[in-house]
């Protein structure tokens, strides 16, 4: 007990230095930043690593498409642009919208861990129902070409490719992200809870590895890497960001679902 009223004493300390040596603009929007870059980049961080470890290969989902520097730098120029010229204006707003709303930044004021995960999940649902529609959308084939054929240029994706995308498909997919924001903030730090979460999600689904004991699979209809790694090797079919659920009721997992039965017929590996 007395270990966890230090930790508690401890973060409380540090979230009320924040408080008096920064004002509540710098903490929204820089510490927003800040939080976005460090779990973007320590999320992909073990898929970079995974690429020089052999055994971790047995969990590659398209084996015969291993990274390479040069995709790798390749996805981090379009990132870099999208982070800090897309993105951070977009994340300017945080304050702004805090204030009009009255959202609280104090310690007292947190919510409740239990609360924060029932509100994350309500997101993820909302978001995924977006996601869906819009990327669904965005596979037309009158604009595809212009916007969504960015992001599938890595037929085979890994982690960093998750917001790896046309600047105009940030901006309406990432919309969903805010949706929930809207209907359920109530602190500052949910905020960044939520895009903690979120980032968890899609850098899973993109990491182009299918790990044994994900704990994301314990979600009820979570996708996954394999999931929408099909997304990617195919191009259609399975457009859901979390959950497959918008897909199994209007059938666009249906080529996917054949794919899988027919390696079950022929006894080939799903790759």
């Amino acid at each position: 007990m007395e270990n966890a009223t230090d930790s508690t004493g401890l973060v409380e300390g540090g979230w009320e230095y924040m408080l008096t040596y920064f004002t509540k603009w710098q903490v929204a929007t820089w510490g927003s930043v800040l939080v976005h870059e460090l779990v973007y980049f320590l999320l992909c961080l073990p898929g970079i690593l995974y690429q020089f470890i052999p055994w971790m290969q047995r969990y590659k989902i398209q084996s015969d498409k291993p990274e390479t520097f040069d995709k790798q730098w390749q996805c981090i120029k379009l990132l870099m642009f999208n982070h800090f010229v897309i993105q951070m204006p977009m994340i300017c707003g945080v304050f702004a919208y805090t204030e009009y709303m009255g959202i609280p930044y104090d310690y007292t004021s947190m919510p409740t861990w239990y609360s924060t995960l029932v509100r994350c999940f309500c997101c993820l649902v909302i978001e995924d129902t977006w996601h869906y529609f819009l990327h669904r959308a965005l596979h037309h084939r009158r604009i595809y070409k212009y916007i969504h054929k960015v992001h599938h240029h890595f037929q085979s994706p890994f982690g960093m490719v998750a917001e790896y995308a046309h600047p105009a498909e940030t901006m309406i997919l990432g919309t969903g992200f805010f949706i929930g924001v809207l209907l359920f903030c109530n602190h500052l730090v949910f905020l960044w809870v939520w895009m903690s979460v979120r980032l968890v999600e899609t850098i899973d689904v993109h990491s182009g590895y299918d790990l044994p004991l994900n704990p994301l699979h314990l979600i009820p209809g979570y996708a996954g890497a394999r999931y929408h790694d099909f997304h990617h090797k195919n191009f259609t079919g399975n457009y859901g960001s979390t959950f497959i659920w918008w897909d199994w009721l209007l059938g666009t997992d249906r080529e996917y679902n054949e794919y899988l039965q027919r390696n079950e017929e022929t006894g080939i590996k799903e790759e």
